[in-house]
């Protein structure tokens, strides 16, 4: 016989005079709820407590009356490590943020007109219109959710437009600029324990993410075939745990130069430390950051290396270069291959979206020859009409 999961119980009244039934049991998270039903009625007490033990059994859980920072725990509970630590973070901050501007009422209670409301907020507050448009997509996803998981019937925020966003135009190197940067690195290579050359190189050659190629290790190169892997890592002695972005595992090719400068910088480093690219006095220092629990998913991602942001930008300005991120190395590395015949499909695989509209919005516009092959068609088509039109002797 399986064991009850709902108990009848009962509760005194205040005089002693009279009781009321009440439901005991555990949910899903097993937490102990105890509901009150309102009456003495032994039958029907036992009608609901059978009820309330199918919807159990069933996996049913009948929405209840929560707060919204309530709702906000529960939510995040529910996912778990679904999704990344650092996206938690902006996904809290982001309904934080909405409590903030239409009060901590019941989600259930939550209607258009409070998204409009956290809408202009946002805005009023100085936030832009992408980052209101970011935060708008993260609160109307809590609401999906609860949409999903039978809390809610509809979505209330389906239908508050987010802000326009003018697209940003995407930053490429030019030639010169890259070797620059290059030229640059090496000035500052004596005051800097990471080898900025070589990482630079790697990330245009590859058009690797900055936290890719931090967390690669020597076993993820193949000098033979002359490619490298981005997978994810375990959480072992030797390595920590970290999750690639989108996409579980991809191979990507190597060239010869690149080859031989990995080549070189292995016979460099000391035996027995795993990471292509990060230096053995640092990893030394992480490890005893694991030792003593302070290294987290998060980290693996962004304190890889202290201040890099702050090191890549140096290279930048001694390289004349006002504006400009370690990421736009990815840009012009893909932009590149984009321009050299790779097919928009192959370039998503080799990028490692997980949807083609990123491949389409970031660096389709960065073709090189987009605008010499627009210029051409046109010519083509009007060249003879417009010549007629238009003889030497009008100018």
């Amino acid at each position: 016989m399986s064991k009850q999961l709902v108990n009848l119980r009962t509760r005194s009244s205040r005089d002693g005079q009279s009781f009321t039934y009440y439901l005991d049991y555990l949910d899903e998270f097993n937490k102990r709820h105890r509901i009150s039903l309102g009456h003495s009625n032994r039958r029907k007490a036992e009608r609901q407590r059978t009820h309330k033990e199918q919807e159990l059994r069933m996996g049913i859980i009948e929405p209840e009356s929560m707060k919204l920072s309530k709702f906000l725990e529960n939510s995040l509970l529910r996912t778990g490590s679904q999704i990344r630590e650092s996206t938690q973070v902006e996904y809290r901050a982001s309904m934080n943020d909405f409590i903030n501007a239409v009060g901590n009422i019941d989600y259930q209670n939550v209607t258009h007109r409070h998204g409009e409301v956290f809408l202009q907020n946002c805005l009023d507050e100085g936030n832009s219109p992408a980052t209101t448009a970011k935060k708008l997509r993260q609160i109307r996803r809590f609401f999906q959710l609860a949409v999903q998981r039978g809390q809610l019937d509809d979505n209330p925020l389906k239908y508050v437009k987010s802000p326009k966003v003018p697209k940003k135009k995407v930053r490429v190197y030019t030639t010169d600029e890259c070797s620059n940067i290059l030229e640059s690195s090496r000035k500052i290579q004596k005051k800097s324990v990471l080898q900025w050359d070589l990482l630079i190189t790697i990330a245009l050659v590859t058009a690797m993410r900055k936290s890719e190629l931090l967390n690669t290790v020597w076993s993820d190169i193949d000098f033979e075939k002359k490619t490298i892997e981005v997978s994810p890592k375990r959480d072992t002695e030797e390595t920590w745990e970290w999750h690639v972005k989108d996409t579980d595992c991809r191979i990507l090719p190597l060239t010869d130069l690149a080859i031989r400068l990995l080549i070189q910088l292995q016979a460099e480093r000391p035996v027995g430390y795993p990471y292509v690219f990060l230096p053995p006095q640092r990893y030394d220092h992480i490890q005893k950051l694991r030792k003593r629990g302070s290294w987290t998913l998060s980290s693996a991602r962004i304190k890889v290396i202290n201040n890099f942001t702050r090191q890549f930008k140096r290279i930048l300005t001694l390289a004349g270069i006002d504006k400009g991120e370690f990421h736009d190395l990815r840009r012009t590395g893909l932009s590149r291959m984009l321009a050299r015949g790779l097919s928009k499909y192959d370039l998503m695989t080799i990028a490692g979206h997980a949807k083609f509209e990123t491949t389409q919005q970031f660096y389709l516009a960065v073709e090189d020859n987009l605008v010499g092959r627009a210029r051409d068609a046109v010519t083509e088509g009007f060249g003879d009409i417009l010549a007629r039109t238009w003889h030497a002797g009008d100018f």
